[in-house]
């Protein structure tokens, strides 16, 4: 069915040197370095980190110089690779309560222990395009007329000493009531599965679920999540909490006995609250839902922790009337490399399957046109 490729593999390589030509664009504009997307695309670097399962900036960052910025590729790239790269080993369970952090907000009380962090965040920008943006090449090359940089305002000071705090959960003020459910992890709960290393299969567990949502493409999922506010979902959401900041990874060594830290990673963090209307057994409380990325991507996370909410309806003995709530439709159609894969297979060759259907629509129309032929006059008027 594919002999085409093969007999025009001369036509393939010339296509791959005309990639490259493309993604270079004007030679006479310095070209992108990696180290510059890393540090000035960090929210693309985020997100290709999370959707690509690898916390690796560069990596994230050479993938998508690779590919000319089209994430989604930026991602099956990354993730391609994560399938070479041998497997050492599971590390302890990250604590996000020790974070170290960055941004810090909730929407569900004014006054919460730490304050409210702003941080650096688009959320009090106004969209309007920044001309100023195009002159900064021209300003890099040209010291002499650079204006002076103004003094840092003092509340820097203030923010910079608030990344070291470790700063309470805004849920623990619902938890002293006990008005919220809690999620403490069961000492004899299984361990969890690895959908890296196995298929996902139904039914799947909520670990299983949070893994392939945090693995989801992004635009999916805030589609998703913009459906359950609009009517199909039984969802009243508010953000209990986004946390951004620095956290460290730990990994138990057996022959040491103990845990050892091997860094700190950025990450993103969503608890949204919800109601519940309670049970014969369960009294009325606000229940959760959770999100989880690399990076800085609040985006993702919110919009992940609006699915895991919708997609606990069975579990929560909520009628199931909406595809947010359908576990099969949401965690089969997540996946950014495997749908983008599906959809993009359409431009291989398919002349064999075309022409048998070409051969059965024509003989369709014959005996659609004999038919019509047999029929008598003022039938056929």
């Amino acid at each position: 069915m594919y002999v085409a490729v093969k007999g025009g593999e001369r036509a393939i390589e010339a296509s791959w040197r005309l990639l490259d030509k493309a993604r270079r664009g004007d030679t006479a504009q310095p070209e992108l370095s990696v180290a510059q997307i890393r540090e000035q695309m960090r929210l693309a670097v985020a997100r290709v980190m999370t959707e690509g399962s690898v916390y690796d900036e560069e990596l994230a960052a050479l993938a998508i110089k690779q590919a000319a910025g089209d994430l989604v590729e930026a991602i099956f790239l990354l993730r391609a690779y994560r399938t070479t790269l041998p497997r050492f080993g599971y590390t302890c369970a990250i604590d996000t309560g020790r974070m170290e952090l960055q941004r810090r907000i909730s929407a569900t009380f004014k006054d919460v222990p730490g304050g409210q962090m702003l941080g650096a965040t688009y959320d009090y920008t106004q969209r309007l395009l920044d001309f100023a943006l195009l002159a900064e090449h021209q300003a890099e090359h040209q010291p002499d007329k650079l204006q002076p940089v103004p003094a840092a305002p003092s509340t820097r000071t203030t923010v910079s000493a608030a990344r070291t705090q470790t700063m309470p959960r805004v849920v623990s003020l619902l938890n002293a009531e006990g008005l919220i459910e809690q999620e403490a992890p069961r000492a004899d709960a299984p361990e969890p599965g690895d959908l890296s290393r196995e298929p996902l299969s139904m039914p799947a567990d909520r670990p299983t679920r949070l893994q392939n949502l945090t693995r989801a493409d992004e635009g999916f999922l805030l589609s998703l999540g913009y459906a359950t506010q609009r009517g199909y979902a039984h969802s009243h959401p508010f953000a209990g909490e986004i946390r951004f900041g620095q956290v460290t990874v730990e990994m138990e060594v057996a022959e040491l006995g103990f845990p050892i830290e091997l860094g700190d990673i950025e990450i993103t963090e969503c608890q949204m609250i919800n109601q519940f209307a309670g049970s014969t057994t369960v009294p009325p409380t606000f229940t959760q839902g959770y999100g989880f990325a690399f990076g800085h991507s609040e985006r993702k996370v919110m919009a992940m922790a609006l699915v895991d909410r919708a997609l606990r309806a069975e579990e929560l003995g909520e009628t199931i009337h909406a595809p947010t709530q359908d576990p099969e439709f949401v965690l089969y159609h997540s996946d950014n490399v495997e749908a983008s894969g599906f959809i993009q297979h359409l431009k291989l060759p398919h002349y064999v399957d075309f022409q048998s259907e070409l051969e059965l629509v024509r003989r369709l129309r014959a005996v659609h046109a004999q038919a019509d032929d047999a029929l008598p006059e003022e039938d056929a008027a």
